[in-house]
């Protein structure tokens, strides 16, 4: 197919207008003119740009804030026991309801320990607003106590951040800081707040209009580049749309599905896009990459035309990024113009809110259907469909007796339900996650994909209970994960958060030991953690549930899993956690190794798929 050499992403896009309207609630008209602190001021911002629910703890900088918080008829505040479980808690609040998530903490250590969480945010474009308390501005640059530059620390993994030692300067940091977060590509943004600004008083004004000059709110895609995308998917004969997670933040898969419908490509869907396609979808081919199905990466290898849409060519997909999608020709859309060829060439760069971009690509797509007719794609389906059936997802009975984490995390998802939140921490139990539960709609699977956070799935979990009170909420977690942040589970217990917990315990850290396995001749180094597989349980998660005020349940065979999932469900007066024993030697599969060709990808240990070599050669 001939290489079609668009203009480069700067000229495709619309100037973001210098200034925009806020749309605050009557809080900020109520207050307006009033005399307060900068620490009332605080409060009545958030109550102003429409947050209802924080996650936070207190400390001596932070201090003057939440004297007026404890009187707001409007913020709910969730006392955690780690800020780091705050900022991962407004992750998975953000994720699940698609406002943004909102956390709060003092300086120093308080504002650290949000580090993480701001640069797993700021990795999986999730739209935060971090609030941390300051030392008092005579006092900044002095090493004074609790004192650390937060705004110097976060400078790299934030939209933006703010230092505000002027206290009527609150209000409109805290209403830029909502709209930067929300608006353009999603993502964190840190208003740090000296104590004397808190303390001192102010006249409340929320800004009616924003002003931003130059800020990227979001281009509308160039007619010229979907005109050119259209007609390469209505000329191409081995299309894929590769969807990545923008699609899900963009809230687009209702677009997303009338894209796949009309053009008969095959579709993937990334770790952080599970569910913006329904699995069942006969044209979903299920996630790429690293861990991903054989059909999924077989599909972007042969393809012709590979249309990403608010996916950034993530490392853990192309595999070596120089034999990626070798015959295809690249049609790149995302609202962030910095991702359009950061990490692969692009043949047809396309940016803008992917709203906008299906809105314009699917009536073009259909006036070029009329002009060439619609593409002959049996041969292509044909060969997706073979490697579909021949190579799909499965797994082996286990040889030590303990239950196979694939049959557990599969029959957990077809017991709790399509409309269930899942969230994951990282490893193994995160890939089988992804792998074995059919997700059908979006915004149901709540992970950390770039950074990679262990301790992320209760917190998210958390999050995502209190944003989605009336959906049940899984927290899929590993036995290594779970005890980095499970102190949580004090919080939901004590403010009837009632999530569930299900730890996939192989007594290991597993995607670790799996490498060790792999490649490291078996060399076990420092990955055991006793945690299941033995006499002594250190610790005992069922009596660490109970002594956290939650219930805490064991499963040791595969002939009590639906029994115990089943008694999980019934339990809503409090959280569950369930200990599931698994077998420490299951392994994910498929498996492209890191540095290597996805062309290298083994169905199973030592077993490499077959290629059709007939579409390669044509």
């Amino acid at each position: 197919m001939g290489q079609v050499r668009a203009p480069k992403p700067s000229a495709l896009m619309s100037p973001a207008p210098a200034s925009t309207r806020t749309s605050a609630t009557p809080a900020a008209a109520q207050h307006a003119g009033s005399t307060m602190t900068g620490a009332e001021a605080v409060v009545r911002s958030l109550e102003a740009a429409g947050a209802t629910d924080v996650f936070g703890l207190p400390g001596g900088t932070i201090l003057p804030t939440y004297d007026p918080l404890m009187d707001s008829k409007v913020l709910r505040h969730i006392l955690v026991r780690h800020e780091q479980g705050a900022g991962h808690a407004a992750e998975g609040y953000a994720h699940a309801t698609g406002r943004p998530g909102v956390c709060i903490a003092t300086s120093g250590p308080g504002a650290t320990n949000l580090v993480t969480p701001i640069a797993d945010a700021n990795m999986d474009s999730i739209p935060l607003v971090a609030i941390t308390g300051q030392v008092g501005a005579s006092m900044i640059g002095t090493d004074a106590f609790q004192e650390a530059d937060i705004v110097g620390i976060t400078q790299p993994i934030t939209k933006h951040n703010v230092l505000v030692t002027d206290p009527n300067e609150i209000p409109k940091a805290i209403a830029e800081a909502f709209y930067i977060a929300t608006h353009g590509r999603p993502g964190p943004v840190l208003v740090d707040i000296a104590k004397s600004a808190q303390q001192q008083s102010m006249t409340f004004n929320w800004p009616e209009r924003i002003e931003l000059p130059g800020f990227n709110a979001g281009a509308r895609p160039h007619a010229k580049t979907v005109q050119e995308a259209a007609r390469l998917l209505a000329t191409a004969r081995r299309p894929v749309l590769y969807v990545g997670g923008g699609v899900i933040r963009a809230g687009a898969s209702d677009g997303l599905r009338k894209l796949t419908d009309l053009s008969g490509a095959a579709v993937v869907t990334t770790l952080m896009a599970r569910g913006a396609l329904p699995d069942s979808h006969p044209q979903h081919l299920g996630m790429p990459g690293m861990h991903g199905t054989v059909s999924a990466v077989a599909a972007l290898q042969k393809a012709d035309l590979v249309v990403a849409l608010g996916a950034r060519f993530d490392d853990r997909v192309t595999g070596k990024l120089e034999s990626f999608a070798p015959h295809a020709t690249i049609v790149h859309a995302d609202i962030d113009p910095a991702e359009i060829g950061k990490n692969r060439a692009v043949d047809v760069p396309i940016v803008g809110d992917l709203k906008d971009v299906f809105a314009a690509l699917v009536p073009a797509l259909e006036v070029e259907h009329e002009r060439h007719g619609r593409p002959d794609l049996e041969a292509w389906w044909a060969q997706l469909d073979d490697w579909r059936e021949t190579y799909g997802l499965g797994y082996t009975p286990t040889d030590d007796g303990h239950s196979s984490p694939q049959h557990v995390i599969q029959r957990l998802g077809e017991i709790a339900g399509p409309d269930t939140i899942f969230t994951a921490g990282v490893g193994q139990h995160q890939m089988w996650a992804s792998q074995f539960i059919r997700y059908q709609r979006p915004n149901t699977w709540i992970n950390s994909g770039g950074l990679g956070t262990m301790g992320f799935a209760v917190p998210a979990a958390m999050g995502a209970k209190v944003g989605e009170p009336d959906r049940t909420v899984w927290a899929i977690d590993g036995d290594g994960c779970f005890q980095m942040t499970n102190q949580e589970l004090v919080t939901c217990a004590i403010n009837e958060i009632p999530i569930k917990v299900a730890i996939i315990n192989n007594s290991s850290l597993g995607m670790v030991r799996q490498w060790q396995t792999l490649f490291y001749d078996s060399r076990y180094s420092n990955t055991d953690l006793h945690t299941g597989h033995g006499t002594r349980r250190i610790p005992d998660f069922v009596k660490l549930a109970e002594a956290m005020g939650c219930a805490g349940l064991r499963c040791e065979t595969d002939g009590d899993v639906d029994a115990t999932i089943k008694r999980a469900m019934e339990i809503d007066d409090q959280p569950v956690v369930v200990d599931f024993t698994v077998s420490r030697d299951a392994m994910v599969w498929p498996m492209v190794a890191a540095g290597t060709s996805n062309d290298e990808i083994q169905y199973a240990r030592g077993i490499a798929p077959e290629w059709d070599r007939s579409e390669e050669e044509a």
